[in-house]
């Protein structure tokens, strides 16, 4: 692809990456972008670089609208290594150019360069440099998601520069948000940035709501975000910030997803009594076997549901293992607002469904208890029982979703 002006004399500069399917550990079936933005002022502007491995397509798209070694300054906003590895052969372009980042950007930089070759400037919430007609503000944004990152505002222009936040693994010719819909779905579109938040920024919630209410307090107009992956949100900014804050503030549907593995179908078994049960009461449910899925989408039905229903084998007295692996990654993104509980089966000896309440109630989730367990095969009581279960749980999910 080529250099796309976003604004007047304002530039994608980045590369799409077509192919990945598994960035660092997370599914993204829809591949992704690595955005990079080229300011054309007096002093040229840089903001971000992209993974290495697509250095030479940024640097293309640079030259393709200016020499690189007119850069003049450099604003690093995160350090995430697929945004800042290919540095270095920026500045091997432009060495007389000034890096902006903040104090703890700093610090993690210097474990990927030598920077005492660079001129480097520390920046924190407030400052601002000038670079011709444009002032560009900075706002640290730590631990959303890294410490060191931060947002760059262009006031002139009321373009937001959020690094990853607002962001999408979507891998597309389109640019902008309206394209996007256009050239295939609003629903799609909505449903990567639910996929991003729930992946990535599920533990940064309340953070995420005072950088919202920082940006409204500083009173600063945006008429565009201008993420590090994705789309470019140009036609409804407003709405990506919208959805983060109803994100953070819990909402979720009034539905159940039932996320389980099997050994010997036994548990799956299980789950269709209690799916028919939860549909008798009114609500949605989504099935979800973790072998057949990828983790980020489980863990995307889990953010969306109230409540989620954990199935599981008892294998040598815990957890059956791709479960256990599942609630792992729930663990560390730290959810908030669910109401969850448990089932499985067992042969000679149960201690699954007891090993899942255990991380439940470390978790801090409101839980639904007892689970259910069956021993070898579940019959025809059990399967009542099953349904039973289904309907009580999808019972307590209605109550519990009264309070949001």
């Amino acid at each position: 692809m080529k250099a796309v002006e976003i604004k007047k004399d304002i530039y994608w500069v980045g590369a799409v990456d077509w192919a990945v399917r598994d960035f660092h550990g997370y599914e993204t079936p829809r591949g992704t972008t690595y955005n990079n933005y080229l300011i054309m002022d007096d002093e040229i502007t840089l903001i971000d670089t992209v993974k290495y491995d697509f250095a030479e397509y940024t640097i293309k798209n640079i030259s393709g609208v200016v020499d690189p070694a007119r850069i003049k300054n450099v604003i690093i906003n995160h350090i995430e290594n697929d945004h800042v590895t290919s540095l270095d052969r920026i500045m091997d372009l432009a060495p007389n150019a000034t890096i902006y980042i903040s104090e703890k950007g700093k610090k993690g930089l210097d474990r990927f360069f030598d920077l005492s070759r660079w001129n480097m400037k520390t920046v924190k919430t407030g400052d601002t440099i000038t670079i011709g007609k444009r002032t560009l503000e900075f706002l640290e944004t730590p631990m959303l998601h890294w410490p060191d990152s931060m947002v760059t505002y262009a006031r002139e222009d009321k373009v937001l520069f959020s690094q990853d936040a607002f962001g999408q693994h979507i891998a597309s010719a389109a640019r902008f948000d309206d394209e996007f819909e256009i050239s295939e779905s609003v629903a799609k579109l909505e449903d990567s940035v639910i996929d991003y938040y729930a992946n990535i920024l599920m533990p940064f919630g309340q953070m995420i709501k005072n950088k919202i209410a920082e940006i409204q307090t500083k009173g600063l107009e945006i008429d565009m975000i201008a993420p590090d992956h994705g789309l470019i949100w140009r036609k409804d900014p407003g709405k990506v910030l919208n959805m983060y804050l109803d994100m953070a503030n819990g909402k979720a549907r009034e539905s159940v997803a039932i996320i389980y593995d099997t050994m010997w179908q036994s548990t799956e078994k299980m789950a269709v009594p209690i799916a028919e049960g939860i549909r008798a009461e009114g609500l949605d449910c989504r099935v979800i076997k973790l072998r057949a899925t990828p983790t980020s989408v489980a863990i995307k039905e889990f953010w969306k549901c109230r409540g989620t229903l954990i199935g599981s084998p008892t294998l040598n007295n815990i957890l059956y293992p791709s479960v256990a692996e599942f609630l792992t990654h729930i663990r560390g993104l730290r959810p908030k607002n669910r109401i969850i509980g448990a089932f499985g089966s067992f042969g000679w000896g149960g201690g699954a469904v007891k090993e899942a309440y255990d991380v439940f109630k470390s978790m801090g989730l409101q839980t639904v208890e007892p689970g259910i367990q069956i021993a070898y095969r579940p019959s025809p009581t059990d399967e009542e029982a099953c349904f039973e279960f289904g309907r009580n749980f999808a019972r307590q999910v209605s109550e519990y979703h009264k309070g949001f």
